[in-house]
């Protein structure tokens, strides 16, 4: 029988970061601040062409430059040992951002590729010895946008690092649009978006001896470890990986990309630390993005509104060498009762790099198409958009049949609606006027996978005899706060006041987390914390109840509480820091195991929200400004409401670039991204930014993990372009079927 603690108010409480003072400070080390002696300064050259081959480097300029050490090229730069398969980072194994190691050879895959490493002695020095290095190139013609490659769009059997099948459904999709009363069809446009977190991403490698120490700007310490080890041919007993700050990541630090393994090439060709930090203009083209995209929905429902058929088909470019694309048909073909479905991608091998994670990675695409149409359907069947909906909420996962560990989805559109007084609008488009501006409200369902890891997640828990306590896991903090969230788990656990705890976390030499991908952090890191926390109370009281100099002594473990670090069994009690003292014990020590109970197969796991929006469209110059933004979600059990809070607003902003800003295009002739800077590639500012009403709706979840807990990082973006959307089209009674919508949209 294991001791019981009763329940501490630490988990659910709203408190300020514990590392906040160090952020704002300054005090906060991030991977490219690291202090080494005699560091030195890397900086890439990328190709100027989307494809072809290099046919000559004059590097000499270079060389001679001031305080140049070296310059690499495919010419000089050591041979990968190994390049690891393609696989999600939360896979717990190598994660290569793309089946593709630059500078090994003379061939140029597309514009941006390093194709040089400048290594000097100050950053300075480096950058403008690379702007003296000439290529040569003999240029090919090359594939970059879905127009250039449509004809050569192919099926292929799994996207997704060959996680999800390229081709998916369930009943006959045929007979589910014969059946249908009412039919919406609908192509959807996308443009491509960039990753431009705070801090650029970032390594500086150290070698001593044959033992490599990489600070990375990662989501996955373990990830990084374990790709550059493959890259380098390195025992990963000799790679240790540190990142205990991260400035933001969104996906673009999920997938190891090409910048850690060259930075300890520059530092072991070199012999001395080298820092590596991409510049803005190379985050455009050195982490992945999100991939320009074509949808196409049909949709078929009876006169009463219950859904008949779902037809989802994408289209978008790939990499020439992986078959890469967001899993955008996911979330759209579970979220109703749907008894037909059909949902296929397809792919043009282009001369970009491979696509990536970026945030809400498929369901920000997928759920637009979907809600959009669904506020079509709606408008031609009579219902209001939310009362369609609730007629086709489904207790279980359509793609399986099992039902949903727990779901809260009609809670939240029914608090939601009540908090932004949806049921006061008018449903026809174009009634309401403000002066020059024509109002209009949208709403939309939010949905996200709950994503759980298949390999172990451990933590370690150490108490000592002064009370205090550490608990350690080697995951990063990229700014959801988990050093906060985490610290409350372990003293919530242990029994103990939460300034008497202490978290770490950010280096490989701690026991294993896998990268925090797919808003699955929170639950399996605070799984692993409390198993850890656990398995030290337990002990602590074990121990207790069998020392004849206890209070406790004989006492059942079961009756055993714990609370600001005294144990108590009736009126007896004795305090962690006694029990440690008399048996002359500094500290005492558990770690604690945790993977997913197989039971979990067995049902659906998911995120639900719901979105509304308020928008206000100019009449005569198209300018849209949303007004308001409100969500209602059910994540399960809430560690800290306002971190929770701090993400689900950030997320929701995002929805809002995604749907009025954030454009990228290819230029057809050069093969090169039309935008790369924040000049030109916009992103929502705090002029752009409405008021933004959270509500939290809480719902039981004993099957997805010890807590409860489904992660909030990506469900506050989902359908937020499509309520916005949805929200112009009740202003201007215009439909447009592209993110973003522009001006030119809408006059």
């Amino acid at each position: 029988m294991t001791a019981t603690a009763p329940p501490a108010p630490a988990i659910g409480q709203s408190l300020d970061r514990v590392d906040g003072r160090q952020k704002v400070t300054g005090a906060a080390r991030y991977s490219a601040e690291i202090p080494l002696h005699g560091i030195a300064y890397a900086h890439l050259v990328g190709a100027r062409i989307a494809g072809g081959r290099i046919t000559a480097v004059d590097a000499g300029a270079a060389r001679a430059a001031d305080g140049v050490l070296a310059v690499l090229t495919h010419e000089n730069l050591e041979k990968i040992a190994s390049l690891p398969p393609l696989l999600p980072s939360l896979a717990g194994s190598a994660a290569p951002g793309q089946t593709f190691f630059p500078m090994q050879d003379a061939t140029v895959h597309y514009a941006g590729q390093p194709v040089a490493v400048v290594v000097a002695d100050t950053h300075e020095r480096a950058r403008h010895a690379a702007s003296l290095v000439r290529v040569r190139y003999e240029e090919s013609s090359s594939v970059t946008t879905i127009d250039q490659g449509r004809d050569q769009a192919y099926e292929p059997e799994a996207i997704f690092a060959d996680f999800i099948p390229g081709r998916s459904g369930r009943g006959d999709i045929e007979a589910g649009i014969a059946q249908a009363e009412a039919l919406v069809q609908g192509e959807f446009s996308y443009a491509a978006n960039h990753h431009n977190p705070i801090e650029p991403s970032a390594t500086t490698a150290q070698w001593d001896g044959d033992e490599l120490v990489l600070h990375d700007a990662t989501q996955g310490v373990n990830a990084t470890r374990l790709t550059v080890a493959a890259l380098l041919g390195l025992p990963i007993t000799k790679v240790r990986v540190v990142s205990h700050f991260v400035g933001g990541s969104f996906g673009s630090k999920a997938m190891i990309w090409h910048h850690p393994a060259l930075a300890a090439m520059a530092a072991r060709e070199v012999g001395r630390p080298v820092k590596l930090s991409l510049t803005r203009e190379q985050m455009f083209t050195s982490c992945g993005h999100r991939e320009e995209q074509e949808q196409r929905i049909t949709l078929g429902a009876t006169r009463d509104g219950k859904l008949t058929a779902l037809r989802h088909h994408k289209l978008s470019p790939t990499s020439p060498f992986d078959h890469w694309a967001e899993p955008s048909l996911g979330v759209a073909s579970q979220i109703y009762g749907c008894p037909h479905y059909e949902g296929v991608y397809r792919l043009i091998r282009a001369n970009t790099m491979t696509p990536t994670f970026t945030r809400c990675p498929g369901e920000a695409s997928g759920m637009h198409a979907l809600e959009c149409s669904m506020d079509e359907l709606a408008q031609q069947l009579g219902l209001d958009p939310l009362e369609l909906r609730l007629r086709n909420i489904s207790d279980t996962d359509p793609a399986t049949g099992h039902p949903w560990s727990s779901s809260g989805l009609k809670e939240c559109y029914e608090r939601g609606a009540a908090r932004f007084g949806w049921h006061d609008r008018d449903p026809e488009p174009g009634r309401r006027r403000e002066g020059h501006w024509l109002i209009g409200t949208g709403m939309a369902t939010a949905g996200y996978p709950v994503y759980q890891p298949n390999n172990p997640q451990r933590a370690r828990a150490r108490i000592y005899a002064d009370g205090t306590a550490v608990v350690q896991a080697a995951t990063p903090d990229f700014g959801t706060g988990v050093a906060t969230v985490m610290t409350q788990v372990a003293a919530e656990t242990l029994g103990i006041s939460v300034d008497r705890c202490r978290f770490e976390n950010g280096d490989t030499d701690l026991p294993n987390i896998s990268a925090a991908v797919g808003s699955s952090g929170a639950g399996m890191i605070s799984a692993a914390v409390h198993t850890a926390a656990k398995a030290l109370r337990d002990q602590l009281v074990t121990r207790a109840v069998a020392d004849s100099g206890s209070p406790l002594h004989g006492a059942d473990p079961a009756t055993v509480t714990v609370r600001d670090g005294v144990m108590t069994a009736g009126s007896d009690a004795e305090s962690y820091a006694d029990l440690l003292r008399r048996n002359f014990q500094p500290d005492a020590e558990a770690s604690g195991a945790w993977m997913p109970a197989e039971a979990t197969e067995q049902y659906g796991m998911m995120t639900f929200g719901a979105q509304f929006a308020e928008v206000a469209v100019d009449a005569e110059l198209g300018l849209i400004r949303v007004r308001r933004l409100t969500g209602a979600f059910a994540p399960g059990r809430v560690l800290n409401p306002k971190t929770c809070r701090s993400q689900l607003i950030g997320g929701m902003l995002w929805g809002l670039g995604q749907a009025l800003l954030e454009s990228n295009r290819m230029q057809p002739r050069t093969g090169r991204w039309a935008n790369s800077n924040l000049g030109e590639y916009l992103i929502a500012v705090n002029a752009d930014v409405p008021d933004v009403d959270i509500e939290l709706v809480d719902v039981e979840d004993r099957i997805v993990n010890p807590l409860g807990v489904k992660g909030v990082g990506e469900v506050g973006q989902v359908g937020v372009s499509a309520a916005i959307a949805n929200a112009v089209h009740h202003a201007t009674g215009r439909r447009v079927r592209k993110v973003p919508i522009t001006i030119e949209d809408m006059l």
